[in-house]
């Protein structure tokens, strides 16, 4: 019963992401050229979201699905990895017009051959798993 909430919520979510455009890879090719704000709009407003819902969590100390205390861990620190780290995931998002969770989305939609960018994107992070001890990071 537990699992059909998520499915529940990963439609809607997928929903939402089609009908505002999010999944276009139209609208994506305008994002990177600077061509429109539609995009930059849409991560802003997820990621103010984000930082408000935490925000509230935190002060009125809120409990997960699971009822513990929510807590977000601190990251690293070190300037590197994050800027290979984006321009890698940048230039995969360029190149196969969707970031990973939409990718999901738009197999839902029909458009069966990003399954070949969902194949080449968990053997990515399979390789990244690997090699990732031999890494400066």
């Amino acid at each position: 019963m537990k699992l059909l909430k998520f499915l529940f919520v990963g439609i809607i979510f997928g929903i939402v992401l089609v009908k505002s455009e999010a999944v276009s890879w139209y609208r994506i090719y305008e994002m990177f050229k600077f061509e429109s704000f539609h995009m930059y709009g849409i991560i802003g407003t997820a990621v103010g979201t984000g930082v408000l819902l935490i925000l509230i969590s935190k002060k009125l100390n809120l409990n997960n699905t699971e009822g513990y205390q929510m807590d977000v861990p601190k990251k690293d620190k070190g300037l590197t990895r994050y800027i290979f780290g984006g321009i890698l995931f940048g230039l995969g998002w360029a190149l196969s017009g969707a970031c990973p969770g939409p990718m999901y989305i738009l197999v839902g939609t029909g458009a069966f051959s990003i399954l070949i960018v969902i194949a080449a994107a968990l053997l990515g992070t399979y390789v990244y798993g690997v090699i990732k001890d031999k890494l400066p990071h």
